[in-house]
């Protein structure tokens, strides 16, 4: 960090402002605070070097407090990253270094013309991060899905979009099962003597399934659970397989809502397992280590 003399220093887009506790970018203060922006003056502090999760752990949480460490800090580092707009697996501020801890890799200035004297000045090269555009110098730089190729957005609202999926289908299993004497009428409608008998089943043991299921990713996501994207992708096929089966329940209402209506609503659900799976990918991309 900057000596006595000076408490800013700068970065990329950024500045830290020790004195008054801030993150400002271009001017505009930026919601850090606690843990987190203390983990990313340190990190400042010696930019370039390997700050290891040890040292974090001494520094940050003493002895004496009984923490989740390895949660509290990995919170942290996505709250620094999703602040910066960086990313895990294409950093351009705060770089992982697996099993052992974490670099600030960016250039970084005092609260003057001169860069801070540390062994960062030769670690940082001109890959560490990107050139400024020569078209517009007030363009910010967007961080991108190292996977998806599209800007980052705040993991608030995938996480949200994700938990709001997760309601949704908690309520479609809940009104098959309440209304579910009417789906075996239904079943009973097709001419086939076992049919009510099967759909009824069919709809039984699907929401006994997806029920447990999207009450345990709706509480993963709320509390934020760190291994989530790992676990998503692990039940991934399975999520598939069930939610593709539900999507062709409008078709069991087109007597109410009409062939097109039951059409556009089944073919918008065939979707919404590729659309969790992309928010679980933005949501928990700072997660691997």
């Amino acid at each position: 960090m900057p000596q006595k003399s000076s408490r800013v220093a700068r970065f990329g887009l950024f500045e830290l402002d020790l004195s008054a506790g801030e993150l400002r970018k271009r001017g505009v203060k930026l919601r850090l605070q606690g843990q987190p922006f203390q983990v990313l003056a340190l990190l400042l502090e010696r930019a370039g070097e390997v700050v290891t999760r040890e040292e974090l752990q001494q520094k940050l949480w003493p002895s004496d407090t009984f923490v989740d460490f390895d949660h509290s800090l990995n919170t942290a580092i996505n709250k620094v990253r999703e602040a910066l707009g960086d990313s895990a697996s294409s950093p351009r501020y705060v770089e992982t270094l697996a099993r052992r801890g974490y670099r600030f890799i960016a250039p970084v200035q005092a609260d003057g013309p001169a860069a801070i004297p540390s062994d960062g000045d030769r670690a940082v090269t001109s890959a560490s991060a990107p050139p400024p555009a020569a078209s517009d110098s007030n363009a910010s730089p967007v961080a991108l899905h190292p996977e998806l190729e599209v800007p980052i957005p705040r993991r608030a609202i995938t996480r949200s979009l994700f938990a709001l999926t997760q309601v949704m289908y908690l309520a479609f299993y809940l009104s098959a099962l309440f209304l579910l004497r009417y789906v075996q009428e239904i079943g009973d409608s097709f001419r086939n003597p076992w049919g009510g008998t099967v759909l009824a089943g069919a709809v039984l043991v699907t929401a006994g399934v997806g029920i447990p299921l999207r009450l345990y990713l709706l509480s993963a996501v709320s509390f934020d659970y760190q291994r989530l994207g790992e676990k998503f992708r692990q039940m991934f096929p399975f999520i598939l397989a069930l939610d593709q089966l539900w999507a062709v329940a409008p078709f069991l209402l087109i007597e109410q809502i009409g062939l097109g209506a039951a059409f556009a609503v089944s073919a918008a659900l065939l979707y919404l397992p590729f659309s969790e799976r992309t928010l679980i990918r933005m949501a928990y991309l700072g997660t691997r280590r």
